[in-house]
């Protein structure tokens, strides 16, 4: 079972029937990050293989997984987002067992997704999975 957070996500999208206002929600979702500090946008946390500029942040605090991110492109900055759902505050060592996959299934977000941002989104899950599993 995925975390409350992200099946808040998930019941939000099935109430919402018409792809534009699932975009809509999900550019909302990414609205409400906080944005990344400037000093933090450096090589070490881009994550290569998005079409669009994206960074994200690991921090591990008591076993717990957590990281923070941002994008030049607000659908991606959602897509953050609803990744921070799913993995925030989840065991570290349980990080990498998670069916991002399965989960991102629920959403519907496979066949609305561009392949390049479908290829960037499998990119941020990699790179989340291998940085608990080396800290795990």
């Amino acid at each position: 079972m995925a975390s409350a957070a992200f099946e808040e996500i998930a019941e939000t999208f099935e109430f919402l029937d018409d792809w534009e206002d699932r975009y809509r929600h999900v550019i909302e979702l990414g609205r409400g990050m906080d944005p990344l500090d400037e000093a933090l946008k450096v090589p070490a946390t881009k994550v290569e293989g998005c079409a669009s500029q994206v960074w994200l942040v690991p921090t591990i605090d008591a076993g717990r997984f957590d990281f923070r991110g941002d994008s030049d492109a607000m659908i991606v900055k959602g897509l953050i987002a609803i990744l921070h759902a799913l993995y925030s505050g989840e065991p570290v060592d349980e990080v990498p067992r998670i069916d991002a996959g399965g989960e991102l299934a629920r959403l519907g977000l496979n066949e609305h997704l561009s392949s390049q941002r479908s290829n960037g989104l499998r990119a941020m899950v990699e790179r989340i999975r291998t940085t608990a599993a080396r800290a795990g």
